[in-house]
């Protein structure tokens, strides 16, 4: 699945530095040296990145403005470059995911263009995954018919809500009927991570031919059909009430709760970390099982009273993450889910570096 980049630059220097490190990272790439030129491009075609000179400060923040408002761009990863600091906080709240600064070097850029290059691809996966709420049966190892419920799907992979925790990586198949579908759905795959929760990611692993078929057929078909219901959305009358999403939605068997929407933005993850009370210097040893740029999981046996304000400490081979949050809800004898208060362009960046390291395996849900 390739993915593509524009770079907007007129900077000759620039471009072919950025030019290698994107072919290197197999990304595609294409250049333009103004704007306006690039606006007409993006109006015609997806990529999956741009980065864009913010020389002129006024014109890249425009430019980026109407990035976002292209229905087929709206979701596309920007990455600025920029002379100095005092720019940074104006290009991240137009709607900037990174920042490279100048002058462009194979060192400055790399660390940045290697770190979006995970959310591009995880992003890229994502679009072609299907939330949803189904019942499923499953089987695996000794086990027979184990009830599970459905939260996702794509053409690789699922996510699952199951009641049991599965044997680590054991291999697990599945029986399901599509929303509106006639005839069952028979795979295999093998699990790559599970949660405390109970969510369980599958990659699939033998899917014969007819169910193949009717995966693709119903991931496209339920794609459309969301495509569709979201753009009459804005049809319902200004001071009418607004008619639940889940309501309009109900029909295609499509899951649209907040809940689940968490759930398909969050990556799951096992990282050691230490978790303090704010104002507390004794550290509690914890793993985090999710992450998102909003908030994570901990997964601790002693968890801190949901409004909690604690401070968050993250190590890995490639940097050191510390972050506030305050808890919003708690397991006791599991664990905490956390919400961050990021606070600056440099923190925001730092979690972004760290849900992009990790393995893509971890990606399913």
């Amino acid at each position: 699945m390739a993915l593509t980049s524009l770079v907007v630059c007129a900077d000759r220097n620039a471009v072919q530095v950025l030019g290698q490190i994107l072919e290197e990272l197999t990304i595609g790439v294409e250049h333009c040296a103004d704007l306006s030129a690039a606006a007409s491009r993006l109006a015609a075609q997806h990529f999956d990145a741009v980065v864009v000179d913010c020389k002129d400060q006024s014109a890249a923040i425009e430019f980026i403005a109407t990035v976002r408002k292209l229905p087929i761009n709206k979701a596309t990863l920007i990455i600025g470059l920029v002379d100095g600091r005092e720019q940074v906080r104006d290009i991240f709240g137009q709607g900037a995911n990174f920042i490279v600064y100048k002058p462009v070097s194979v060192e400055r850029a790399a660390g940045s263009l290697r770190a979006a290059r995970g959310l591009m691809a995880r992003e890229k996966r994502m679009k072609l995954r299907v939330s949803l709420h189904s019942p499923a049966s499953i089987a695996y190892g000794t086990a027979e018919n184990v009830p599970a419920t459905l939260l996702d799907l794509s053409e690789d992979g699922l996510a699952i809500q199951s009641e049991r925790r599965l044997p680590l990586r054991c291999k697990v198949y599945f029986q399901f009927n599509l929303p509106g579908g006639k005839s069952a759905v028979r795979l295999s795959g093998d699990v790559v991570w599970q949660d405390s929760s109970g969510r369980v990611g599958i990659r699939f692993v033998d899917v014969p031919q007819t169910s193949r078929r009717t995966l693709s057929e119903w991931i496209k078909g339920s794609l459309t059909r969301l495509a569709t219901a979201e753009r009459a959305a804005p049809t319902v009358a200004p001071h009418a009430p607004a008619e639940p999403v889940a309501t309009r939605l109900a029909g295609l068997g499509l899951s649209t709760s907040s809940s689940n929407r968490r759930v398909q933005s969050r990556l799951a993850c096992r990282l050691s970390a230490d978790v303090f009370r704010l104002g507390e210097g004794v550290p509690n040893r914890c793993t985090l099982s999710d992450i998102s740029t909003g908030g994570c999981y901990v997964e601790t046996p002693a968890p801190f009273p949901a409004q909690t304000v604690v401070n968050l400490v993250v190590r890995t081979r490639d940097l050191k993450l510390r972050v506030r949050g305050t808890v919003q809800v708690t397991h006791p004898g599991f664990g905490m889910g956390v919400q961050f208060s990021l606070k600056t362009a440099d923190e925001r960046d730092q979690v972004e570096q760290l849900i992009a390291c990790q393995p893509s395996e971890d990606t399913l849900a």
